[in-house]
Order: C-alpha cells, then sequence, then structure tokens
C-alpha cells in the first residue's frame, strides 16, 4: 500500500470511527442518560464512553452488544461496527510487532526517548504523535492515539503477561503535553508501578557504564515459547527473530536490570517527582 493510499485510508478510517461515535452519543442521549452514568452501566471508564463517542477510540465488538441491549438499539451499533473498513490502525512495518505483542505472554521494554506506549495515557500518547516531524492531521493523530490506547488492553486480560520496564529518568524530565499531561502521566506510571506481573525500574541519571547506549528495544516470548526481540529506528523498526541477535539483547537487557533502580527505588523517585511538581 503506497503512503498516499495509507493516508486515504486513515482518514476514511478516522471518519468511520467518529460515524459510530456519533451513534453511541445520540442513543445515549435518547437514553437520557449522560456519560457518566453509562460508563457507570457498562463498568466502563468515563474515558472510554467520551473517547469513543468523540470518535478517538474504537468501539470494540463486546462493548458494541453491550450497548445496544442497554440502550435498546435493535443491534444497530454492532451492525455499525461491522460494516466498518478494515481499519488499517499501524504502519505496515509495525503491524507484525502488534500482533505479537498482543498474544505475548512475556515482554521486556526499554525505553529512552518517551514513555513507553503500554503505559501512556490518552493525553500523553496524544502529546507524543503531535510531536511528529512532518505533521500529522488530527485525523491521524486520533486515529494512532485510539490504536495505542487499544495496544494497553493486553495488560487487562485474564490472564496478562509478565512485563518488565526500564525507562530513562531523562524521559521522566521531559514534559510532553505542559505540566497537566505531565503530572496526569507520572500519576498514571505511579499506579501502573504497583499492578501485579508489572515491574518498573528507572534508569538513573549519572551511570558510569550503561549496557544499552545503542538506543531502545522490546524482547518478547510468544505463547509457543518463541522469543523475539523489536527495535525502531527514525524511518521503520526490525522484528528480530534470529536466536543469536535475541540472545544478544537478552544479555543487554538483564545487565541493564542491574544498573536500573529496583522497583521499590523506582516508586520512591516517582513520588518525590510528584511531590516536586
Amino acid at each position: 500500500m503506497n503512503p498516499k493510499h495509507q493516508r486515504k485510508q486513515r482518514k476514511k478510517n478516522a471518519s468511520a470511527m467518529r460515524l459510530v461515535g456519533a451513534q453511541v452519543g445520540l442513543f445515549r442521549r435518547a437514553a437520557s442518560l449522560t456519560q457518566t452514568q453509562l460508563a457507570e452501566q457498562v463498568c466502563a471508564d468515563y474515558e472510554t464512553i467520551a473517547s469513543i463517542e468523540q470518535g478517538r477510540r474504537l468501539l470494540k465488538p463486546d462493548l458494541a452488544a453491550e450497548l445496544d441491549e442497554l440502550l435498546e438499539t435493535k443491534g444497530a451499533l454492532t451492525v455499525a461496527l461491522e460494516n466498518m473498513p478494515e481499519m488499517d490502525k499501524y504502519p505496515i512495518w509495525a503491524a507484525e510487532f502488534v500482533d505479537r505483542e498482543s498474544d505475548a505472554v512475556a515482554l521486556c521494554s526499554f525505553e529512552i526517548q518517551a514513555v513507553p506506549g503500554l503505559l501512556q495515557t490518552e493525553a500523553y500518547a496524544r502529546a507524543v504523535f503531535r510531536s511528529r516531524v512532518p505533521a500529522l492531521s488530527e485525523d491521524e493523530i486520533e486515529h494512532q492515539v485510539a490504536a495505542r490506547m487499544e495496544r494497553q488492553e493486553i495488560l487487562e486480560r485474564k490472564v496478562p503477561p509478565s512485563v518488565s520496564f526500564i525507562v530513562s529518568e531523562a524521559v521522566l524530565m521531559d514534559r510532553l503535553g505542559g505540566p497537566v499531561v505531565f503530572r496526569e502521566q507520572l500519576r498514571h506510571l505511579r499506579r501502573c508501578a504497583e499492578l501485579p506481573g508489572i515491574s518498573l525500574q528507572i534508569m538513573p541519571f549519572g551511570r558510569e557504564t550503561h549496557a544499552a547506549l545503542d538506543g531502545p528495544f522490546v524482547l518478547l516470548e510468544t505463547p509457543d515459547h518463541e522469543h523475539l526481540a523489536y527495535m525502531e529506528t527514525q524511518r521503520g523498526s526490525q522484528l528480530i527473530s534470529d536466536q543469536d541477535e535475541v540472545s544478544i539483547l537478552a544479555q543487554k537487557y538483564a545487565m541493564l536490570r542491574t544498573q536500573a533502580l529496583n522497583p521499590e527505588d523506582s516508586r520512591a523517585l516517582l513520588d518525590r517527582l510528584l511531590g516536586e511538581s
């Protein structure tokens, strides 16, 4: 698919998401419910409902069915979802990794430029995509944000993966999106640091040695116990299956874990930053 066609497809997808979102809002108002009330009745976050109605988040099939029943829409939302264009959510070069990530049993992520995508708040993710050069259109930004939020659902699986994050302290010094977005992101990181199955470590300033000066990367293990690695560049990415190469990155990650602050000290650092911001 050439870039011009990709841009047209993204615009088509964004329009379809806005249309479905507008339908959700219409049916909700017809039922005399606020967004908060609807969120409570379907056991969802207010932000989830608001984002769907604004066309910023894709309505999932199970939620569509639940809303159809609750709002007595005779299956209208389910039918609308079934007839949406196929969503080109991710660049071609990242799609295979995202597919593997969605059912991974273990993930290890080292990041030096931004908060890892799986830990980003919606507002922070929007700030990340608004920083892109050349600039993305608002439709493209919202489409990418919605896709990123959908990726995070793997952390809420009935059996979530075992996940380790190592994040450079430099990431926590930036203020992407401004002070309000930054503080919300810090609070979210602090909450995530307490979740079972998640290990969050901060690589502090002042290191005299560093095992991964060549840049960020991700390791993952599939349900079939295949070990893969993933690295992004300015203009693409690489999914690595060669076990010798994966082994080298795994050794780097093991060393990084010894060089970073332990999880307890990392949480204490986040607490201090929250107190200062």
